[in-house]
């Protein structure tokens, strides 16, 4: 279920380090620093998002890249509020390297940038409050690197790059997109791990993160299983056949409706998975004010509506499913800044409501995966109220009937 996307080409990156402008009456221009290692935050500006875990999460991506010919090595990354210049975070050693990835989404062996190349750096920062998750942050690379242009020998260096704007917007609500009880959270939010958090694509030309608060999510019984007899027939999941619904009201963008259900148990062949594919059936909708929603893994030919179509909140969009890239029933739901699946920012965003039953610990979610074992039964859970919250990862969730939202 922890699903893996294959990645397309990098684009190549150019950064430019720009002086502060000056006049002929005000302060002499800042000093020009050569920086061998240049670095962008991808994405627009984002927003802190209020977890079941009580914390407010800032997620987003780093790329680092290398410009000169002497190899380089990182050695730390500090988060930095601008406001006050404190710093927030530091990140080094075997955290900052659990952080890192290769330009194809894969761990990256060591702290190393080899001359030019690129590697990204995965950040998940929580805070207390929303009060205190800064407005502008910045970010300083301490590493062995470059000191000049005609370096031979890697020095040490430290410097800033990437500033990185919060948006004064916070995480948008929205309904659930399924109804019912015992729905487990999976390669949901916020840390370096699972299926989604790496899952960054080039595509038309940029580098996007669509799925950086993506959620799947699995339907067990009143038992705790996900899977009741042969878990390679789609019709053992518990969860194969629900209703999928509109979040919010808006209008269809993009539909799909003719793929059949992938055999669970592992991912498709990768040479048969494409741009097109990958998401089987599905639904995009747009809810206006830049915001949409995708809905991934339909069952074929429960799709109940065309481009164009207006949707009321709540309505049926078709039926969860096993299509595309997946090797589960599950619904695959995230929300983006534009139109394509891919091609598009993820933006963070939260329920209006809903009951927190259980976090599920790593290895009973493998074993409940794979229909050896189960997740807590219903009799032995007391679900808390939530609400406008993100169901983190492993999130044993309940969520009310349609009929009374």
């Amino acid at each position: 279920m922890r699903r893996i996307i294959a990645l397309l080409v990098v684009e190549s990156l150019v950064v430019v380090v720009s002086a502060s402008a000056g006049d002929a009456t005000g302060p002499e221009p800042a000093r020009d620093v050569f920086t061998a290692i240049v670095g962008i935050a991808l994405g627009g500006p984002t927003s802190a998002v209020h977890g079941t875990d009580g914390r407010h999460h800032v997620v987003y991506e780093l790329v680092l890249t290398n410009t000169r010919a002497v190899p380089a090595t990182l050695q730390a990354v500090d988060v930095i509020d601008r406001a006050n210049d404190a710093r927030l975070f530091r990140f080094e050693g075997d955290q900052l390297l659990g952080m890192l990835r290769t330009m194809n989404a894969r761990p990256a062996p060591n702290l190393d940038l080899p001359p030019s190349e690129s590697r990204l750096v995965l950040l998940s920062l929580d805070f207390v409050s929303a009060g205190t998750v800064p407005r502008l942050l910045d970010h300083r690379i301490e590493a062995l690197a470059a000191i000049g242009p005609a370096a031979k020998v890697p020095s040490s260096i430290s410097y800033r790059v990437a500033p990185f704007a919060l948006a004064a917007r916070a995480a948008p609500a929205f309904r659930p997109p399924v109804e019912g009880k015992s729905w487990l959270v999976v390669n949901g939010c916020c840390s370096d791990t699972g299926a989604h958090r790496g899952a960054i694509h080039s595509i038309n030309g940029r580098l996007f993160d669509s799925q950086r608060f993506a959620i799947d999510l699995l339907q067990a019984n009143g038992e705790g299983r996900l899977v009741m007899g042969d878990p390679a027939d789609v019709r053992s999941w518990v969860g194969y056949g629900a209703r999928v619904r509109a979040v919010a009201a808006g209008r269809v963008v993009a539909a799909r409706n003719d793929l059949s259900d992938q055999v669970p148990g592992s991912l498709p062949d990768p040479q048969t998975i494409t741009v097109d594919n990958v998401d089987g059936n599905f639904v995009v909708l747009d809810h206006g004010q830049g915001l949409f929603t995708f809905y991934a893994h339909l069952q074929r030919k429960s799709v109940q509506v065309v481009r164009g179509d207006r949707v009321e909140a709540g309505q049926e969009l078709g039926r969860l499913g096993n299509t595309g890239n997946t090797s589960g029933p599950h619904l695959h739901f995230h929300v983006m800044a534009g139109p394509s699946p891919l091609g598009s920012d993820g933006v963070p965003f939260i329920f209006s409501k809903f009951d927190l039953a259980a976090i599920v610990d790593e290895a009973a979610l493998d074993a409940a995966l794979s229909g050896a074992a189960s997740l807590p039964a219903r009799r032995s859970l007391s679900p808390t109220r939530r609400e406008r919250q993100l169901p983190l990862d492993r999130s044993f969730i309940d969520f009310e009937p349609a009929s009374r939202r």
